[in-house]
């Protein structure tokens, strides 16, 4: 993604004005600082800090900063994401409904 001093992180791909504000939550507040960040290591700071967030973010950070879709990010990468995810201890086990 090219430099544009005047590109906010609502005009990434897939993200927008709800995204910038759980981004400067915490303290992501520019598209430069948002690439340089490691897509898994700012889930895990959204995680405790924004109610309900679910899996389907780690996919839009991850779209946002490679300008892709975030369901073609799904479909290409799912499993590794959450394997990793798991790894990192942020994955939610739902109960088993098996008897």
């Amino acid at each position: 993604m090219t430099k544009n001093p005047t590109l906010r992180i609502r005009d990434l791909k897939g993200l927008g004005p709800r995204s910038e504000e759980m981004f400067a939550l915490v303290g992501i507040r520019t598209v430069e600082k948002f690439l340089a960040t490691d897509p898994y290591v700012l889930y895990a700071k959204l995680k405790p800090v924004v109610p309900g967030l679910n899996v389907v973010a780690i996919y839009a950070l991850i779209g946002a900063q490679e300008n892709r879709h975030w369901l073609e990010v799904k479909r290409e990468l799912r499993g590794e994401i959450l394997l990793r995810l798991d790894m990192m201890g942020l994955t939610s086990k739902k109960p088993s409904r098996r008897k």
